[in-house]
């Protein structure tokens, strides 16, 4: 046996017993407090009938309302707001019942004053109910005090100020509370609102704003602070954190919520603020059910599914519960990552693997016949510019032959709506990546007109991602925990940035009720110099750019422009879809140009190489009459790639003091 597998002895006949021990004991509590509740009516408010039916049946009563709202089901030790509503409105239904004895001719009993004393009782019921349980509650919390005394005295604890008394803070609150292994203790909360200054919230005092951060963390001698603020906007996080570690004050966040969707439930877990926090973005708000009916009983295939943004996508869609997902791709390790996510995650969720590669047109179609999908999400491409600038052919032979046959198989077995991922590198393309996505485009609007009716083929085209493999965060990261130096190519290169989560969301969004015959533009929002992004990730680290760490500027790489674009001239629109999808005005290839074209790549890939690549760079600068090739990659040097990179230069303060807004 795999030592990893833990061995788990259950015992079936004996959870159920102490389920049931713990729910005979709560209702034998609350019908011991209803009858005494009945007796301290009935004694302190009436005459005293001694009537022992009359106290039999209205036990008898108000246990039945007790189940009937599930009042002993919750934890007490964890009881909350919404158990103290429930059992308001079991109070509020013994009563009605109390009520309704004055106007039957029979009734509880045969005292006239039986009606009065039940709605005394009912009101006394239902303080000794709530009082069991906030009593129970607040017993626990003492209790855990307590033990947060002991582990203050047997280890220091860090003093933490919590940013931000809404929910997220109760919520990380109650949890450090009850968890003071953890080493925090809570000295107060931070928080812009005007009604909540000088209040007190799960009895933690709201100690001031955020102009007054540094006042309070001398004050009450603050060493860790907490930003509970799952939905503020990147720059916020960012202007916290750089007052914090200018106060010597450690940082953590929560989880935000905007790379949540469907069954996943937000979380106080704290950790280490990341560059994703600093950028992160407001929440992209989905109409869930409309997806999930979208889906339902749908076969879906994604390409690329072992990828960043294809297994996000699988995850995704795992959570809208599709009859089937199709998982395809050429990487044998990564689908089997996915694989195990989907299995751990998703266990219920039925899907197949599929090792294959776009480009192998007969197996693709294959695929596509045994499985007939009704959604199709095209995510498999080829993406380093360098490398494609050096293999041009590459970037022919899958982004537009693998592009073309997905599509064609798509039309050919009735798929009802295809997306295809799509660049921002295909606006006025600079490099081979961008020409050849750009051709990818247009071969899916041709085969959008060969469709049959109801189907509906669209692309989806957005910036770089955060996270994703080969991106500039990863490398970042690897460059800070060697030490440096942090490689920039220019001072002013610039990209547009958003997280892998948004970025699927909004695919699935106009993949399911998007238009046919179209090209989306994701919101990417504001553009971020990637001087700044190492500046903030070696802040974030703990380092000063400069002195613990360098920064080199080592030159534009093969193909890279120092600005990418998300639209040509004339292209932007609005749409329907969704207010962070904008739609493009597509520029067409003619249906008989695309095909010449085509074919006149296929004879070209037979050629030598010396004649290759300068026979497809032309035919890309034929069907993208807007791509530049890009002097440091194929082009005017005959299509080899020459490295024209500059030597390395030494950080410059005054030259990187600037920032984006």
């Amino acid at each position: 046996m795999d030592h990893s597998e833990r061995t788990v002895i259950s015992f079936p006949f004996f959870r159920p017993n102490v389920y049931l021990l713990r729910q005979t004991v709560k209702h034998i509590s609350d019908a011991a407090l209803a009858a005494m509740a009945w007796m301290a009516a009935e004694w302190l408010w009436f005459e005293p009938q001694r009537s022992y039916m009359d106290l039999t049946l209205w036990t008898v009563c108000a246990c039945a309302v007790s189940s009937m709202f599930r009042l002993t089901s919750p934890l007490y030790r964890l009881v909350g707001i919404r158990d103290v509503i429930r059992i308001g409105f079991g109070t509020i239904t013994l009563m009605g019942l109390s009520l309704a004895l004055k106007f039957l001719p029979w009734g509880l009993g045969s005292s006239h004053q039986v009606p009065n004393v039940a709605i005394m009782a009912s009101l006394l019921t239902g303080m000794a109910w709530t009082a069991l349980r906030v009593g129970r509650r607040s017993y626990c919390e003492a209790r855990n005090e307590g033990l947060t005394a002991a582990f203050r005295t047997a280890s220091p604890a860090h003093r933490t100020l919590l940013v931000g008394a809404g929910a997220a803070g109760s919520l990380v609150a109650q949890e450090l509370r009850l968890h003071p292994e953890l080493g925090y203790r809570i000295k107060g909360f931070i928080d812009d609102s005007p009604e909540k200054q000088g209040a007190h919230i799960d009895g933690i005092p709201v100690l001031g704003r955020s102009p007054e951060i540094g006042s309070v963390v001398a004050k009450y001698g603050i060493t860790c602070a907490v930003l509970a603020m799952p939905t503020a906007p990147g720059q916020t996080i960012r202007a916290l954190n750089e007052e914090f570690q200018r106060l010597k004050v450690k940082v953590r966040t929560v989880p935000g919520i905007f790379n949540l969707l469907g069954a996943r439930t937000w979380k106080p877990d704290l950790q280490e603020i990341s560059i994703e926090d600093v950028l992160r973005r407001e929440p992209v708000h989905l109409d869930q059910g409309a997806m999930s009916e979208a889906v339902d009983g749908k076969v879906v295939l994604i390409t690329g599914a072992g990828g960043s943004i294809g297994g996000e996508l699988a995850r995704q869609m795992a959570e809208l519960r599709p009859k089937l997902l199709v998982l395809l791709g050429r990487g044998e390790n990564s689908l089997w990552q996915i694989q195990r996510e989907l299995m751990d995650a998703f266990p219920a969720q039925p899907f197949t693997l599929q090792l294959m590669d776009i480009r192998n047109r007969a197996g693709l179609r294959e695929v596509f016949e045994r499985h007939r999908p009704d959604i199709v999400l095209h995510a498999a491409a080829h993406k380093h510019v360098p490398f494609l600038e050096a293999h041009p052919h590459e970037a022919v032979d899958n982004n537009i032959f693998g592009t073309f046959n997905v599509m064609e198989a798509a039309r050919d077995f009735g798929s009802l709506k295809v997306v295809n991922i799509s660049t921002d590198k295909a606006v006025n393309p600079t490099n081979v990546l961008g020409a050849s996505k750009r051709i990818a485009e247009g071969i899916v609007l041709h085969m959008a007109g060969q469709a049959g009716p109801g189907a509906m083929f669209s692309s989806v085209r957005f910036g770089n991602v955060l996270g994703s493999r080969g991106s500039v965060v990863p490398i970042f990261k690897e460059q800070i925990e060697r030490g440096g130096p942090l490689t920039v190519t220019h001072p002013a290169m610039v990209r547009y940035f958003m997280t892998i989560p948004e970025a699927s969301q909004l695919v699935i969004q106009a993949g399911l009720f998007g238009d046919t015959s179209r090209v989306y533009v994701l919101d990417m929002g504001k553009p971020v110099r990637i001087v700044d992004l190492a500046l903030d990730m070696a802040r974030l680290s703990g380092l000063t750019p400069g002195r613990d760490i360098k920064i080199e500027f080592i030159g534009l790489r093969p193909g890279e422009k120092i600005e990418e674009e998300l639209f040509m001239e004339g292209e932007r629109s609005q749409t329907r879809v969704h207010p962070k999808l904008m739609e493009v005005l597509p520029h067409r290839i003619p249906p008989d140009r695309l095909e010449a074209v085509l074919d006149a790549f296929r004879a070209a890939m037979t050629l030598p190489y010396e004649a290759r690549q300068p026979e497809l760079v032309r035919l890309l600068k034929e069907l993208v009459p807007t791509y530049r090739p890009s002097p440091l990659g194929v082009g005017r040097y005959g299509g080899h790639v020459k490295d024209r990179r500059t030597g390395p230069r030494p950080f410059d303060h005054e030259e990187c003091r600037h920032r984006v807004a």
